[in-house]
């Protein structure tokens, strides 16, 4: 049974504090770890919050401020350490490569562990394989910054009610999904006639931008929306000077979008109690969730019709 959901590691920005770990989020899909912006501490976090570092496959850096990225040489020496066997694709901006590269090889240590680099210039794919795509967006923050968005492939579903009627039944339904027609019974049965194609989960991770059409885009009808709010409304001015959100952006991005579900983190040391956000946030978007250290958050699963004509 597949398992998608976001694990927490942190939530704070810039500074961590005595609940609130640098960030880093790890999201669960099926049977790997695409781990993003680990922060300080995040090999701690993982072992905390029961993610394998054996699970992880990729990692997602949307830029190099510290809070977002220092994480990076703890967590591979440690799959160095465990002797993970296979390969780790790192995604990251391109003008960050010479920071990258002091962060591959931050300290000694035995470096067993394959790491493939994936420094990303623009807009567009990243990396496409069976279980989903990895894309880029550019962000409005300096340094550079890409937001990342998930996409599962949409893929047919057979309706039960509709092969039983047409006749297709058992090594024949199969047949039919290869093919595309079979004939029964002196009639032929079109896959579209008995199937419905249902759109494939996404999800998108926004963090540290100013409001810009590109967050919308990332988000568009993502199931689960991962948005930094770093600033409630009253210090809106700090959040466009810094180029950062408040919660009530945030909300705003994920109703634009169409989002489904819509995650706020990245919180300025300035909130102890973070409700003003939550319900700032609240008052623009129905699904929200004020993320917590060691959280786990589910992705909704797509909706579906469940219909289909003959």
């Amino acid at each position: 049974m597949s398992t998608r959901e976001l694990v927490v590691l942190g939530t704070a920005s810039q500074a961590p504090t005595r609940h609130r770990n640098h960030n880093g989020y790890a999201l669960r899909w099926d049977g790997e770890v695409i781990l993003f912006d680990p922060g300080e501490g995040t090999q701690r976090q993982l072992l905390l919050a029961g993610v394998s570092p054996w699970s992880i496959r990729k990692i997602c850096i949307t830029h190099f401020h510290g809070d977002h990225c220092l994480g990076l040489p703890g967590v591979l020496q440690r799959l160095s350490l465990d002797r993970v066997p296979h390969p780790i694709d790192i995604a990251f901006p391109e003008s960050g490569r010479p920071y990258f590269d002091r962060l591959r090889h931050a300290s000694v240590f035995h470096d067993r562990v394959e790491v493939r680099p994936l420094p990303v210039r623009s807009d567009g794919l990243v990396l496409a394989g069976p279980a989903f795509t990895l894309l880029a967006q550019r962000l409005d923050h300096e340094p550079e910054t890409f937001g990342w968005r998930i996409e599962e492939p949409a893929r047919r579903h057979m309706l039960a009610a509709r092969l039983d009627q047409a006749g297709v039944h058992g090594p024949a339904v199969g047949q039919l999904l290869r093919s595309g027609s079979i004939g029964v019974d002196e009639h032929r049965v079109e896959l579209e006639q008995v199937s419905e194609e249902r759109p494939g989960q996404r999800m998108a991770f926004v963090m540290d931008t100013g409001l810009c059409d590109a967050a919308v885009e990332l988000a568009a009808e993502a199931d689960l929306l991962v948005c930094e709010a770093t600033f409630a409304v009253a210090d809106h001015e700090l959040a466009r000077r810094y180029h950062h959100l408040t919660a009530g952006d945030a909300a705003r991005i994920a109703r634009d979008a169409g989002a489904r579900r819509l995650v706020i983190t990245h919180f300025s040391q300035r909130y102890p109690d973070v409700r003003v956000l939550f319900d700032e946030a609240s008052s623009i978007f129905a699904d929200v969730v004020v993320a917590e250290d060691l959280m786990r958050i589910a992705v909704p699963p797509r909706p579906h019709s469940g219909r289909g004509q003959l």
